[in-house]
């Protein structure tokens, strides 16, 4: 039985019990904190199972793509470990339980309509206090005693050892049902999960029966046919076995099941299967989380690839073998093979540049770890490799136990967090703690959401909570305080964060209390509305009167429609990769994510910005309509991959060029929108750009400060606006002149050159550019440059008012100076005077004489005004042991009336008496001369 005859049979059996057949979630739910990947088909309906939302059925079956890197170093070793698999499952929310759970599985693997398994090749394992469904199996099924295996609950429980270890909560026993195929080990192939308690405390009597109990079973799709096509291992079952033969021509090898290339072979196959479908949805190889599994999987099957002899990309090669495998059943993938392809290769490429390198190095540290009889791999080098070389430690540790040696992930750990301390860590489990939310859950189970329609409605309040998750109390009523409180109504037109939409402020109210809204945020399928009662008190059961921030709606609509007319204006000029990759929606302010791999280029970026504003005043229709999730597909709805939809969805059209499928909300028409400025491109992350964004007020706000930022650095330089590139550029041509002739440097004064006017007036978008360049050219921010721009005049006065002070007191240059010099015990002594040079100029020159003679010693003095003097003294570093600049300028300092200190070969005093400066001078030479034993 081919694999996708075997996936439609299961689903096709169970839909005729009853059963909802629902889509596979996406692989990484973004909504689920506690896993960075989807590994069971049980996780889409956490909430189901925990009623914690309104049951539309009962029953579903699913095929879910699933990723589990627990067991990775056995991918392509055993015959069964994947890191991504298919998980085919039936499920029951309070409906059937054991009975029907195993009738069902007994007739879909042995009904000659359906799998049509030797009954007498299969065997079952139950939980050694589960008599009710050891009884089923040998009563109903009729399996004699000996085909009937009793095990503890390490192995026959969920969570495995849940009774005596834990965690608190949802658990049960399960049957798992097993294939005995000739000549090998039987194998599992099923495991029927009776979720039946709520476990509390510690045993004994800590299993407390559920009122409500649930079934979650789990059949692993590639096993199971292995089993139907009667091969060794999973990798040679039809929809696995064309892709290894691929990755085996790919890497020049002829394929042997039992050869240790073989086993290269099959991890590459697994690994690049997993990667398409991730990247795919759109998580790309990255640093954190979810992206860095991708980024090991990927260096991994490079690293087989490269002990195989590839040397340059070559993983990207086998994206079509496996599309072409995988897209009878996930047809979007079709979509995604170049996109898909080239994020592969580009990381491929990423890391062979680095490859080799690394590798010398690493067995250099094998050489040394073997010259000193070490046995584990420390971690703070194998951290060292992953900054420096790409290494994920993983791969250190694979290489390290070829050669028998352990890993220390503690010394990992620690340099990592001393290396990424700024950016923290999550935790990952599988059930969150329950609180007074999760009470409220059960209780209320939904909020309607009235804000599509209107901005304010009456409500009842449902639920009050000081805190938040399992710290939450729930409170009967609350008065007034500064205390933020969660409130919750059965009715809301408050608009939930969600979406990358915020969520909505406004007000909550009756004839005598008032709670401030700040934010709303959504838990579940309610809606928690963050604020603090202002005036009199709230109580459950209070009919209120909830009031949105209709300005601050408007603004964040105007963002909103704003960012899917971007979308459509980023797909129309880079490209139908150009997917959202995340979006944060705020009052008259977007963040828009999207996959990319290069940056974009500035004229592109302009017609993007184009073309977005010519939509908006063509005055196009904004509608919405929720409508079957298949009817929205065909009507043409962007399906973000990797994105989780319901059924229905709410399909939002703007004009005739797009349509989203989005649960925010939006304006009407695109002249709302008002106006729209791109505020800057960036990288993110690799494969993702960024487009910061203005819409409305925040938009016309900016555009004024341009145009009054290009005006006042135009009055500032005396110059046109169109000029005014032309006259920064002159500007710090003059700056850095000065500042050479101020440090004893030649050359001529560079001329003024400014171009001449056009004399007609610039667009907005002229003088944006114009600003822009000058920002850049200036190495500071657009709104900056006009004070940079005083700040270069200032000093560039100040620099021509102390080389004026300097000719008309002498100053002289390093050439000078050096000619000065006298000759002290074979030590050239350099003591001056030097007006108004300022001591960032006289260590400048200090320097510049060091370069040219030695050993020397230097000290220079310089009055600013009638009350300042500043004093540098600096040595040779050959005569610091003889001759310390600190101490010289400590005792010449209180000649001018002031102290100081410093370095050996360099220091710095201060004084207040400029007109003792030729006593002070007098006084340095007679300290150094004596130093020097002359």
């Amino acid at each position: 039985m081919k694999t996708d005859e075997l996936r439609e049979k299961y689903l096709a059996f169970f839909e005729t019990k009853g059963h909802t057949r629902v889509p596979s979630d996406v692989l990484v739910p973004t909504w689920d904190p506690s896993v960075l990947f989807t590994p069971a088909g049980m996780n889409q309906f956490k909430d189901h199972f925990l009623g914690k939302v309104k049951l539309e059925y009962t029953r579903a079956t699913t095929c879910q793509k699933c990723m589990r890197t627990g067991d990775i170093d056995n991918v392509g070793r055993t015959p069964r470990h994947h890191t991504f698999f298919e998980m085919l499952g039936n499920f029951s929310f309070g409906d059937y339980f054991k009975r029907d759970a195993i009738h069902w599985a007994w007739e879909l693997l042995t009904d000659k309509k359906w799998y049509g398994l030797n009954p007498e090749q299969l065997s079952v394992t139950v939980y050694k206090d589960d008599s009710e469904a050891a009884d089923i199996w040998k009563d109903d099924i009729g399996l004699p005693d000996k085909r009937i295996q009793w095990l503890d609950e390490d192995e026959n429980f969920w969570p495995a050892s849940a009774p005596s270890e834990g965690p608190d909560g949802v658990c049960g026993p399960c049957s798992e049902i097993y294939f005995h195929a000739d000549g090998r080990e039987p194998l599992e192939i099923w495991n029927l999960v009776f979720t039946q308690f709520n476990r509390e405390g510690n045993p004994p009597d800590n299993l407390t029966p559920l009122p409500s109990k649930n079934i979650d079973t789990g059949m692993g799709l590639e096993r199971m046919a292995a089993c139907m096509q009667d091969v060794e291992t999973n990798y040679h079952i039809d929809i696995l076995k064309p892709i290894v033969l691929a990755a085996a021509d790919v890497v020049g090898a002829k394929y042997s099941y039992d050869s240790e290339d073989g086993r290269r072979v099959r991890r590459i196959t697994d690994h690049v299967r997993a990667c398409v479908f991730c990247v795919h949805e759109n998580v790309y190889p990255g640093a954190n989380k979810e992206k860095y599994v991708v980024k090991r999987l990927l260096r991994r099957a490079v690293l087989d690839g490269h002990q195989m002899g590839m040397r340059e990309p070559f993983l990207y090669q086998l994206v079509d073998a496996v599309v072409d495998q995988m897209k009878g059943i996930y047809p979007d993938l079709a979509e995604t093979t170049e996109r898909v392809s080239k994020v592969i290769k580009a990381e491929e490429a990423n890391f062979f540049s680095t490859i080799d390198t690394g590798l010398q190095k690493i067995h250099r540290v094998f050489d040394d770890m073997k010259s000193s009889s070490e046995k584990q791999i420390d971690g703070g080098v194998a951290h060292n490799f992953y900054q420096t070389y790409g290494f994920p430690p993983e791969l250190f540790e694979t290489l390290g136990a070829e050669q028998d040696y352990g890993f220390d992930w503690d010394g990992y750990e620690v340099a990592e967090k001393e290396h990424k301390e700024r950016t923290g860590s999550v935790k990952h489990g599988v059930m969150g703690s329950a609180g007074a939310m999760d009470e409220l859950k059960a209780q209320v189970s939904e909020t309607e959401f009235s804000g599509y329609d209107s901005t304010e409605g009456t409500s009842t309040i449902c639920g009050i909570v000081d805190g938040e998750g399992a710290e939450g109390v729930a409170l009967q009523s609350a008065a007034a305080s500064e205390k933020e409180l969660r409130v919750i109504l059965d009715r809301t037109p408050f608009y939930g964060e969600s979406g990358g939409q915020v969520g909505d402020s406004g007000m909550i109210t009756t004839d005598s209390s008032e709670f401030v809204v700040d934010r709303t945020e959504k838990d579940g399928s309610l809606f928690v509305h963050i604020g603090r009662v202002t005036k009199g008190k709230l109580t459950k059961g209070d009919t209120v009167n909830a009031s949105v921030d209709n300005n601050r709606r408007n603004g964040i609509q105007r963002a909103h429609s704003a960012t899917h007319i971007l979308h459509w204006a980023l797909q129309k000029n880079l490209g139908s990769h150009a997917q959202q990759q995340g979006s944060k929606v705020d009052e008259d302010w977007l963040r828009f994510d999207f996959t990319n791999l290069e940056a974009v280029g500035a004229e592109t970026l302009q017609t993007i910005e184009d073309d977005v504003l010519q939509q908006v005043s063509a005055k196009g229709s904004i509608k919405w309509e929720t409508l079957p999730l298949a009817d929205a597909r065909a009507a043409g709805a962007m399906m973000l991959f990797g994105e989780k939809y319901p059924d229905p969805v709410r399909m939002v059209s703007i004009g005739e060029f797009s349509k989203e499928l989005c649960g925010g909300t939006h304006l009407t028409n695109t002249d709302q929108v008002q106006q729209f400025e791109i505020l800057s491109e960036e990288g993110v992350s690799a494969g993702t750009r960024r487009v910061t964004a203005l819409t409305g007020a925040r938009a016309v706000e900016h555009q004024a400060t341009t145009e009054a930022s290009l005006t006042k650095t135009a009055n500032l330089l005396d110059v046109k606006d169109d000029q005014v590139l032309h006259a920064v550029t002159a500007l710090a041509d003059k700056a850095r002149w000065l500042k050479k002739q101020a440090a004893g440097g030649g050359g001529a004064e560079p001329k003024a050159n400014v171009a001449s006017s056009t004399g007609s007036e610039l667009s907005y978008i002229e003088k944006r550019k114009l600003l822009r360049e000058t920002a850049r050219t200036l190495n500071t921010q657009a709104f900056e440059v006009p004070d940079r721009i005083q700040s270069m005049l200032d000093e560039c006065k100040t620099l021509e008012q102390q080389m004026a002070a300097r000719e008309e007191a002498g100053g002289a240059s390093v050439d000078e100076l050096v000619a000065s010099a006298k000759d002290i015990g074979g030590t050239k002594v350099i003591i001056a005077e030097l007006p108004m040079a300022g001591s960032a100029l006289m260590r400048q020159l200090v320097d510049q004489i060091r370069k040219k003679i030695e050993p020397t010693v230097i000290l220079f003095a310089s009055r600013e005004g009638d009350s300042k003097v500043t004093l540098i003294a600096a040595v040779s570093r050959d005569l610091v042991p003889k001759v310390s600049a600190g101490n010289w300028v400590k005792e010449v300092a209180p000649v001018v009336g002031g102290g100081g200190g410093g370095k050996p070969d360099m220091a710095q005093a201060g004084g207040k008496n400029p007109e003792n400066i030729p006593q002070a001078l007098t006084k340095a030479e007679e300290w150094i001369a004596a130093a020097l034993g002359a």
